[in-house]
């Protein structure tokens, strides 16, 4: 059934060690997904079937997620630093270093524009789906379920005993339409034990909120990096109905970039590539079409 869903060659990247999976169709110019919390590289399926037709799709499962490893913290540091390495360890693995456009989703967001404050050269066009790539917003209470998962251990009986960060999700993701029990199952199915539930609950443990969180200045840099991507084509697919990655959020993109094209969905929520798959399919293709990538002549050359 999953094979059905999610129709793709399996590709593995050994990093360090672990499998890192990653779903890489079609040929042309790259275009890069990074997936989110508790998510894995199948929520990009729809968009992979369209634009693998002209363009080299690129989706990986980061380290616990999707169909990749999922080692204990002996063997895996689950921060974002390491997540951020291994998007560019596997995109230098396959030669993908230059006109690349950037979809994100999720946590996939501060991956994936961390990995572009690193390579702003390479970066061509930004797809942004309900994400954030900065801290969070002064208006914006940190959501209280999250806060039980990050802080407390009746947060971490839930998420790794009950798998309910990634089974919640599957059910208030979606606002316009419940998800198929079929798509449900083929969400929740990589985090089938306690053992393979911990990066749901890393990711969030990860989170930074104060100073002296591991992770806030990595965040902080990622963050003043974005500015530099301002001239860059972008479009902004928005799932207002979204609980965590909300209006709050959609501001500040809107703010820092003024020039993106904005489609909002009221009757949408987190999973805007389900809620509102064929429309938010035909923006991006749409987009990309009117953001052709200019050759520099000199490369070309």
């Amino acid at each position: 059934m999953l094979e059905n869903l999610h129709p793709f060659k399996r590709h593995f990247f050994d990093r360090n060690g672990q499998q890192l999976h990653f779903v890489n169709e079609g040929a042309g110019d790259p275009v890069v997904m990074v997936h989110g919390n508790p998510s894995w590289s199948f929520y990009y399926r729809e968009l992979i079937s369209k634009l693998s037709e002209e363009y080299q799709c690129i989706a990986p499962d980061h380290i616990g997620c999707g169909l990749s490893d999922k080692p204990s913290d002996i063997d895996y540091d689950y921060t974002l630093k390491s997540r951020i390495d291994d998007l560019e360890a596997l995109l230098d693995s396959l030669g993908v270093v230059e006109n690349i456009t950037l979809v994100v989703h999720d946590w996939g967001g501060m991956i994936g524009m961390g990995y572009a404050a690193r390579y702003p050269d390479r970066i061509k066009r930004l797809v942004v789906l309900n994400t954030g790539a900065f801290h969070l917003p002064k208006d914006k209470p940190f959501p209280w379920p999250l806060w039980i998962c990050r802080n407390t251990l009746l947060g971490t009986v839930l998420v790794r005993g009950f798998n309910a960060f990634s089974s919640i999700a599957s059910y208030v993701g979606v606002k316009r339409t419940p998800m198929a029990p079929a798509i449900r199952k083929a969400y929740v199915a990589p985090f089938n034990s306690w053992a393979n539930r911990i990066s749901t609950l890393r990711f969030v443990q990860d989170i930074p909120l104060v100073k002296h969180d591991r992770n806030y200045r990595l965040v902080s840099e990622i963050s003043d990096s974005l500015s530099q991507f301002k001239d860059i084509p972008m479009v902004i697919c928005w799932g207002l109905k979204d609980f965590v990655f909300d209006k709050h959020f959609l501001a500040e993109w809107r703010e820092r970039f003024p020039q993106a094209q904005v489609h909002e969905f009221a009757d949408c929520g987190h999973y805007i590539l389900e809620d509102a798959t064929e429309e938010v399919v035909e923006h991006i293709q749409t987009f990309m079409s009117a953001h052709p990538i200019k050759i520099d002549a000199v490369t070309a050359a």
